[in-house]
C-alpha cells in the first residue's frame, strides 16, 4: 500500500531519576503519497519527537509507522530530513554537498553531475555550485539542504522547522519554494513548524498537536497549499477564509498555553 501510516504510537521516555515523560500517546495518522502535511501546536507538544520516529532516528514505546507497506525500523535514504540548520559539509563546495549521497549510493559520476546540476537549477544556484558553503547565506544554504534531499530521491521528505532561523522575506521565498518543488516532485512532505501562517500556507492537511503527552488535536484540510503554487503568497493570505482560520488556531494554541502554564504554577 502506497503512502505512510502512523498506527497508534506513543513514546515515553524514562528519566535517571525513576521518572518518565509521556512525549506521545496513541497518535493515528493515514498520509497518502504525495500529500502535503504541516504540524504545529504548543511547545513540548511532541512534534519533533514524532517526526525524528518517522525518519527512524527514535524507536517508539508502542505502536509503528509503516511506509508504502513495510515497517520503519531505522533511517533510510526513503526518508529524507531537512532540519532547521541545514547541517551541511562546511569543508565541502556546494556541488559536493549535493552529490553526497548519490556518491554514497555509488551513482556514476556522468549521472551524479546531471542529478546535481538540475537540482541546484531548480533551487536556483546553479551559478553556486563550487562554492563554499560559508560564503552562502542562510537562506541558500537552506537551498542546499533542499536539493541534497532531494538527490537522495527520497519517498518522503521530513522538515523540522527548517524556515525558522531565515528573515522574513527570505522565508516567504522559501516558503513558495517548498510548495514548487512539492508540486514538481510529488513527494510527501511532512513539515513541523512553530507558525500559523506557515502551517497554514505550506499544509494541505495541517495537525493541530495538543499539549503533552502529544495527540492529535484538530485536524484541517486546506486550499491554500494548493492555491499558493505559482502565485504570491502575500495574494493568497488575502483569501477570505486564510484569517479566519489563522486565529481559530491561534486562539486554539493560546488556550493550550494558558493550561500548560496553568498545570506548571499548579506543581509549584
Amino acid at each position: 500500500m502506497s503512502g505512510l501510516t502512523i498506527d497508534n504510537l506513543s513514546m515515553r521516555f524514562d528519566l535517571p531519576n525513576g521518572s518518565s515523560v509521556q512525549a506521545l500517546q496513541n497518535v493515528s495518522l493515514d498520509l497518502k503519497a504525495g500529500e502535503l502535511l504541516s504540524v504545529l501546536g504548543p511547545s513540548g507538544c511532541g512534534k519533533t519527537t514524532l517526526l525524528n520516529i518517522v525518519a527512524g532516528f527514535l524507536a517508539p514505546t508502542e505502536g509503528r509507522i509503516t511506509l508504502n507497506g513495510k515497517e520503519v525500523k531505522g533511517p533510510s535514504a526513503e526518508r529524507g530530513m531537512v532540519f532547521q540548520q541545514g547541517a551541511l559539509f562546511e569543508w565541502m563546495s556546494v556541488r559536493d554537498n549535493v552529490g553526497f549521497g548519490p556518491s554514497m549510493k555509488g551513482m556514476p559520476k556522468i549521472d551524479k553531475a546531471r542529478t546535481v546540476d538540475h537540482l541546484l537549477d531548480v533551487v536556483g544556484l546553479g551559478a553556486f555550485k563550487d562554492k563554499a558553503v560559508y560564503e552562502l547565506s542562510g537562506g541558500m544554504q537552506q537551498r542546499v539542504a533542499l536539493a541534497r534531499c532531494l538527490a537522495n530521491d527520497p519517498d518522503v521528505i521530513l522538515m523540522d522547522e527548517p524556515l525558522g532561523a531565515l528573515d522574513a522575506l527570505t522565508r516567504e521565498k522559501m516558503q513558495s519554494l517548498v510548495l514548487k518543488l512539492w508540486k514538481e516532485t510529488g513527494k510527501t512532505i511532512i513539515l513541523i513548524t512553530h507558525s500559523v501562517e506557515e502551517a497554514l500556507l505550506l499544509g494541505e492537511r495541517l495537525l493541530v498537536m495538543a499539549p503533552r503527552p502529544g495527540r492529535i488535536h484538530t485536524e484541517y484540510r486546506l486550499p491554500f497549499a494548493e492555491l499558493g503554487v505559482g502565485q504570491d503568497l502575500r495574494e493568497v493570505k488575502k483569501h477570505p477564509d486564510f484569517a479566519k482560520r489563522r486565529e481559530e488556531i491561534l486562539g486554539m494554541i493560546w488556550d493550550m498555553e494558558e493550561e500548560i502554564m496553568g498545570r506548571t504554577e499548579a506543581a509549584q
